[in-house]
């Protein structure tokens, strides 16, 4: 493979198929589309398939993102979406989880995957403490990891939410 064939692959994948360039908002494309192949993976094969599918977007993540980014100014180009889609999934693990462990339609936990979507760009956006720690590393590391962080904000606070409204109220 030379280096042209792997920048367009890792272009495809970084930019997740081109979502990536989509305006206003790619950042808020990718993960809209992160929603819609996690539900996907969970109707192939449920949490266990949405989490490998997880773990294993990390790496490949990162290594677009190197390749994309390498001998650029900008670390974190707006057409990269990949890391949305790590972040996102992470924080749709919960709602997966719980429907799995139920037997239940996914789409039955509609108010998990809207929250965990809103919590997601919210964390996303606003870089609270460790996000914008990872998001200022400056390298293709520090992309995926500031997603993956608000991913996992996102994941706890939609937990908390279902604890509210279902053992609670």
């Amino acid at each position: 493979m030379t280096y042209s064939d792997k920048k367009s692959a890792a272009n495809l994948i970084a930019t997740v198929g081109g979502t990536g360039y989509l305006k206003p908002a790619p950042g808020t494309w990718g993960s809209a589309v992160a929603v819609v192949l996690a539900l996907l993976l969970h109707f192939a094969g449920g949490f266990p398939a949405l989490l490998i599918g997880t773990i294993l977007v990390f790496p490949l993540g990162w290594w677009a993102t190197a390749v994309v980014t390498r001998n650029q100014e900008d670390h974190d180009p707006s057409e990269v979406v990949i890391d949305e889609v790590a972040g996102q999934w992470i924080a749709l693990l919960v709602t997966s989880y719980g429907a799995w462990h139920l037997n239940a339609n996914p789409l039955d936990l509609y108010p998990g995957w809207i929250a965990g979507f809103i919590f997601f760009r919210l964390f996303d956006i606003t870089k609270p403490n460790l996000i914008g720690w990872a998001d200022r590393r400056g390298d293709a590391l520090g992309v995926m990891l500031d997603d993956v962080i608000a991913g996992v904000y996102a994941a706890i606070a939609t937990g908390l939410l279902a604890i509210l409204f279902h053992v609670v109220m």
